[in-house]
């Protein structure tokens, strides 16, 4: 008996180090690492989870942060567009609602502020332009009508909303068909288009800014979870910016393919900011060359 128990001694650390081994690996134990799982189902993610190039708040009503479920935007009350506007796309946000063409002014804009209205836009030469297109909110009625606020709206002339900019967001969904998700900011700059009417500044009886410049920057990442631990040297970066006037449509959107760096330089804006900054470096100097 004596025997059997001293063999069972002998055992038992053995056995205790198994369950200390399994413990550890699976993070059962305190301060073990714990298992990181890639889920790669599609979700819906957080619209700024790669930071918020302006630093947008409520303080100031030229960079003022108006969130969301379907985006976030940061609007300027002087020019009465959106400085921004920034948005997580995967193919849980994709659907079969259709197009809801209710352009309406945007009930979040503080009180005494100009609310753009649909009709700022009559006879003016410019379409009422998307940054968060609507195709890509059809997941629901309320993701596609918000994308229908004025705020989310600017002035863009006809061809380049219809044609260049079109072609954008299409291979951008295209993207997405194919197992990736996106996290998508666009923008504008400058003063004055050129739309169907010639060159404009301004339109709605001076109200409304028409920007010189539309500017759009895409990530790209396979479908996955931890989404920011996963960006590496490796991902793919699609940068553009595109003037704003008829004639931008005479090139493809590839034409105007440049590096977030010179968006950046041109806009003051500070993107990625969430990213580490040694990988920041890398992915803002690229010019994607992956078509």
């Amino acid at each position: 008996m004596l025997r059997k128990s001293t063999n069972c001694l002998m055992r038992w650390p053995t056995f205790c180090l198994f369950i200390i081994l399994s413990a550890s690996l699976q993070g059962c134990l305190p301060g073990a690492p714990k298992t990181v799982v890639n889920n790669t189902a599609p979700t819906k993610d957080d619209n700024l989870a790669l930071g918020n190039p302006s630093q947008a708040g409520s303080s100031n009503p030229d960079n003022y942060l108006i969130t969301r479920p379907a985006y976030s935007l940061s609007y300027n009350r002087k020019r009465a567009i959106a400085n921004w506007v920034s948005w997580h796309m995967s193919a849980a946000w994709k659907g079969d609602v259709k197009r809801g063409n209710d352009f309406r002014p945007d009930p979040d804009l503080p009180a005494g502020w100009y609310a753009v209205k649909t009709s700022d836009y009559t006879n003016s030469g410019f379409d009422r332009g998307h940054l968060c297109p609507s195709d890509d909110r059809d997941g629901s009625p309320a993701d596609n009508s918000a994308t229908f606020l004025m705020t989310n709206i600017v002035p863009e002339a006809p061809r380049h909303n219809r044609e260049v900019w079109k072609s954008l967001e299409d291979y951008s969904r295209q993207l997405v068909s194919a197992g990736n998700e996106l996290y998508i900011i666009a923008g504008t700059d400058g003063t004055g288009g050129t739309g169907e009417g010639g060159q404009t500044s301004r339109i709605a009886d001076g109200k409304i800014t028409v920007p010189a410049t539309l500017w759009k920057i895409i990530v790209v990442l396979p479908v996955g979870s931890n989404d920011i631990s996963r960006l590496s040297t490796n991902t793919r970066i699609i940068a553009v910016s595109i003037p704003n006037r008829q004639t931008a449509a005479d090139k493809p959107w590839t034409a105007y393919l440049t590096s977030i760096k010179d968006i950046e330089r041109m806009t003051g804006y500070d993107f990625l900011s969430e990213v580490p900054k040694d990988l920041q470096r890398v992915l803002e100097a690229r010019i994607d060359a992956n078509l």
